[in-house]
């Protein structure tokens, strides 16, 4: 039975955006980690379809399951590969398997299919075995990316330089390359686990979605800055902050969730930050003209969304009632809109970012309209002028992530600047890309590889959360060129 108790619990956490799934697998401790993984996954997979079969059978009120351990218990009795527990549970769940599977036959017949799968939305199906790439971001604070680089080549991967196309995103097993577009990521072969990898606990790397990293680096505040990170837990973003900014300035992070900011701290403390000023406070609380904030000329805004873009967590908005979903994406995207009036306020801003895992027009490119609309004195600056999705028309200036065209998690990242005082003239663009000294791929190695053959289908995390110990700090695998040799790290 403690298999399914850890997986209704991985599940709710998941639901509460205290991580992603596969972190909060990890630092679980369970025993068989990749048993506990493929049940979580599966069940959130069909989660809509065994909320609609245990509402429909009143299951929860005839056995006082909560929702989350119920959704697991019925995922293996009627989908996957029978109950892995015996005893009291086992007989409750035995007792109504016929009422369950009736209700199942009954959901296939409604919509004219014979397998379980074809159950499944649209929106489901399409990522069904979608991989998308490891990414892991350097971590400037503890290393460089060539130092990085060159501990993972004598680790056993091979390097194969920098990525020039998408399809140099296609890797093989051990294989990895410097991404195309953000110059402190590596992308690894979607089944690369560096959860127990020296790098990873010492906070030499951050495993982080190359979506997610678009915000911080986007709005690229320089050292000694003043900023606000205005819903920052997990903090993956708050560490790129502190990164670009060298850690030299005042990095304001606000968050509402005491426990979200627990982890948040542990995380920060591994990373090597020390410039934050963390508070369990909501932000729409925070006075703008504080002296505490006086100095505050960047903001970036990453609120709560409907998390659709997130590969394991896609909504399943053609099973749902309609009219609820609607209703939802409305309350979201105006709480969104008060989060982003409120972020202009700061009397010295120069620049905002605004940032949400959403693949909905309501929670983005509305949302930053209706802004533009209720404050003239901002505009949009332009982004990325290589990245190869745009927002909506006509807010071009702003990206779109997607598990097709850039191989993430869907994402929208938008960047507001207040006028400059000098008169009209074009904003600058947020990020003026220089390329790294790195070696290029060969032309052998630049042509499409093909993925890795696994069998099961996994993405990588939009945020990555800390192991539930906190590891020690550990020496920096090396800021001076190494030789071939591979040293054991040591302990600080």
């Amino acid at each position: 039975m403690a298999l399914y108790l850890k997986a209704a619990e991985v599940l709710e956490k998941a639901e509460m955006k205290q991580g992603a799934l596969k972190t909060l697998v990890y630092d679980s401790k369970f025993p068989n980690i990749k048993q506990l993984f493929a049940l979580v996954c599966e069940t959130e997979k069909f989660s809509s379809i065994l909320e609609e079969l245990i509402e429909s059978t009143k299951l929860l009120k005839q056995t006082k399951l909560k929702m989350h351990l119920a959704k697991v218990l019925v995922y293996d009795l009627l989908i996957g590969r029978g109950l892995k527990c015996g005893g009291s549970w086992k007989t409750m769940m035995m007792k109504h398997r016929s009422r369950l599977q009736a209700a199942l036959a009954r959901m296939k017949v409604k919509q004219n299919v014979s397998k379980n799968g074809d159950l499944l939305p649209d929106s489901v199906q399409r990522v069904v075995g979608v991989q998308l790439p490891r990414y892991a971001r350097v971590n400037t604070l503890k290393t460089t990316v060539e130092d990085a680089v060159d501990y993972l080549k004598r680790d056993g991967f091979s390097y194969l330089g920098q990525a020039s196309s998408l399809e140099d995103l296609t890797l093989r097993r051990k294989d990895f390359v410097l991404d195309l577009h953000l110059p402190e990521l590596l992308a690894f072969s979607p089944k690369t686990d560096f959860h127990d990898h020296f790098l990873y606990k010492a906070g030499h790397i951050i495993l982080q979605d190359k979506a997610s990293c678009l915000p911080a680096y986007l709005l690229n505040p320089p050292p000694g800055s003043h900023l606000i990170d205005a819903c920052a837990a997990p903090g993956n973003k708050t560490s790129h902050l502190a990164a670009i900014m060298k850690n030299k300035g005042k990095l304001f992070a606000f968050d509402l969730d005491a426990k979200r900011l627990a982890t948040m701290s542990t995380l920060l403390l591994r990373a090597g930050v020390t410039c934050q000023q963390l508070a369990n406070q909501d932000f729409l609380k925070v006075d703008p003209d504080s002296p505490q904030f006086k100095d505050v000329e960047y903001v970036l805004l990453d609120p709560s969304c409907s998390g659709s873009g997130m590969v394991c967590l896609r909504d399943d908005a053609s099973s749902a009632d309609q009219d609820a979903v609607q209703a939802r994406l409305a309350s979201l995207a105006s709480f969104q809109l008060r989060c982003l009036n409120h972020g202009l306020k700061f009397p010295r801003l120069k620049r905002l970012v605004y940032s949400t895992c959403s693949i909905h027009s309501q929670e983005n490119e509305d949302v930053v309209t209706a802004c533009l609309q209720q404050n003239p004195g901002f505009r949009l600056v332009p982004l990325l002028a290589q990245w190869p999705e745009r927002g909506l028309k006509p807010l071009t200036q702003c990206l779109r992530a997607s598990t097709t065209k850039t191989r993430t998690h869907g994402f929208f990242v938008a960047l507001l600047e207040k006028h400059s005082e000098a008169g009209n003239k074009m904003p600058e663009p947020a990020v003026q890309i220089s390329k790294p000294e790195v070696a290029p791929l060969s032309p052998s190695t630049c042509e499409k590889r093909p993925a890795a053959s696994e069998e099961e289908s996994e993405a990588s995390e939009t945020e990555d959360t800390p192991t539930a110990a906190a590891e020690q700090a550990v020496a920096t695998p090396g800021k001076k060129k190494r030789k071939r040799k591979k040293k054991a790290p040591t302990v600080e």
